[in-house]
């Protein structure tokens, strides 16, 4: 059933009608057990979703939501390898890449046999990082993608500078513009270069623009033997021969861009941090699945996230969400979050093609703090519109410097207070209505094996948000359109035929030529 033909969403719809006076503050007053009522643990993380606009009777009408549209029942069709990609006909089986080699002996050989080639990618890509780790004349590795190819290896890479290798630096090239690939390269020497190359079918235009002319560099620079100094993680092997690389590492049409960081597109990571490093991140994901799967809805953590997500979109009309994770090196954390929530539930279709008559995925956003506090938390405190703020903090750090910690997770808490408390004014500039909703996790350290806990976290929240409104999560037919029109627009722009284009269009081709 549709969620919006449920008896659950009628209900909701009543109780966000009675919300319309809810109070935090009041809440909090009335309700001493409220901070443990919405409090869990789960693998690698601790969340505190208390200062959100719920209650209990609230999440009990989403639980029931959760069951009238099946969302357990296309969750186990997920782990079950079978094809809920319905658009594409494609089974969604990127938490295999993280599950563990002796995998469970009653599976179906399809996908025993999965597994087994899962592993084997995952060991030889293990020992090529090891090899290139080891050689000591390699001291850049030049990661070229776009999307899921780009922006996970370049969020987790810098996530975990703690534990990465000295004497080797990381670069990620995807904008197909070419001052961000020409900045590079000036800094590096063609015989101390590794080069990346991510793209699924080696067909990606930016990609593969980014690729010949990093290729072309090379050459320039004095570099003979390609072979030595491209890998490419795809799995169109001709093509990439037909470049000069030999080595390849692939992964499965299962595996979406977004989800991929866990295949080989996890390479850089492997490289900079190890092969034990990496084993470990993976670990992590594979916990938070086996939670995902055997946990209680109302003690499941993807669940109570994905089900307040839909709660705040469609009954509180909250149509964005912030995030601010208090942890310098997860400044990409937000970036990545963006693609995954919203290239996976940027939906206006049902999975039968159907308009909806009602809102999907969120406006992702964000930047680390402090730096979000002196720029667009005046919003948040003072604002015409409610957003509610996700906080990511880490307990402990591992740097030296003293003070900092505690100053750091001071903001963090303070915020969070103050969004929810706020401050009463008579002349009116200093009030903050406070009522602000805000969910804080907590890591107790920044490591592989939490990290990859909070990325799947992450990955099934936004599926249980997805199912819920019947959509697919795992096409991305929105970002063809654009591709196919460049490639028209290229050509014109080259030869200046602008005929049959609309007069903007046109207008601006001429400007640009």
């Amino acid at each position: 059933m549709r969620c919006d033909q449920t008896p659950a969403w009628a209900q909701l719809l009543s109780s966000a009608e009675a919300f319309a006076g809810f109070d935090l503050r009041q809440a909090f007053a009335q309700d001493a057990g409220r901070a443990a009522y919405f409090s869990q643990e789960a693998p690698g993380v601790f969340a505190d979703l208390s200062k959100n606009h719920w209650d209990a009777n609230v999440q009990t009408q989403l639980l029931d939501l959760l069951d009238q549209t099946g969302v357990l029942a296309q969750r186990d069709r997920m782990f079950q390898g079978q094809a809920i990609n319905n658009t594409e006909d494609r089974a969604v089986m990127h938490w295999l890449l993280r599950h563990p080699e002796d995998g469970a002996t009653f599976w179906p050989s399809s996908m025993r046999t999965a597994l087994k080639d899962v592993h084997l990618t995952l060991n030889a890509m293990l020992a090529f990082a090891e090899q290139v780790r080891s050689n000591s004349q390699i001291t850049d590795v030049v990661n070229i993608g776009i999307g899921g190819s780009d922006l996970g290896p370049q969020m987790a890479v810098l996530a975990m500078q703690a534990y990465a290798q000295t004497g080797k630096r990381f670069h990620f090239i995807s904008n197909v513009d070419g001052h961000e690939l020409d900045a590079v390269l000036r800094g590096l020497k063609a015989h101390s270069t590794m080069f990346l190359v991510a793209s699924k079918t080696f067909t990606t235009l930016e990609t593969m623009t980014n690729a010949l002319s990093a290729k072309r560099w090379f050459e320039a620079q004095g570099g003979t033997d390609v072979s030595a100094h491209f890998a490419a993680l795809t799995t169109n092997v001709e093509a990439a021969a037909k470049f000069g690389i030999e080595t390849c590492f692939g992964f499965w049409d299962w595996v979406g861009g977004r989800y991929s960081l866990w295949s080989a597109i996890g390479l850089p990571l492997a490289m900079a941090t190890g092969s034990e490093n990496f084993r470990a991140f993976l670990a992590g994901g594979h916990a938070m699945d086996q939670h995902f799967q055997s946990a209680d809805a109302p003690q499941n953590l993807p669940i109570r996230l994905g089900l307040l997500d839909v709660w705040y979109r469609n009954f509180l009309n909250y149509t964005s969400r912030c995030l601010a994770p208090y942890h310098s090196a997860l400044k990409r954390f937000p970036a990545y979050l963006q693609q995954l929530e919203m290239e996976s539930n940027g939906k206006q279709v049902d999975r039968a093609g159907q308009r909806l008559h009602f809102g999907t995925a969120p406006v992702l956003w964000g930047e680390p703090g402090t730096n979000g506090q002196h720029a667009f938390f005046q919003m948040l405190h003072q604002g015409s519109d409610v957003v509610p703020l996700e906080f990511v903090a880490v307990k402990n750090a591992v740097h030296p410097l003293p003070d900092h910690q505690a100053l750091l997770l001071s903001n963090a808490l303070a915020q969070a207070q103050a969004l929810m408390l706020g401050q009463t004014d008579a002349g009116g500039h200093k009030n903050f209505p406070g009522n602000r909703p805000s969910s804080f996790i907590v890591l107790e350290d920044l490591t592989p094996f939490n990290l990859g806990a909070l990325i799947a976290l992450q990955e099934h929240r936004v599926f249980v948000s997805g199912a819920v409104w019947g959509i697919n999560s795992f096409d991305q037919w929105g970002v063809e359109l654009g591709k196919v029109l460049a490639k028209d627009i290229h050509a014109r722009l080259i030869s200046g035929n602008a005929q049959g284009l609309d007069a903007s269009t046109a207008q601006l081709l001429k400007r640009l030529r």
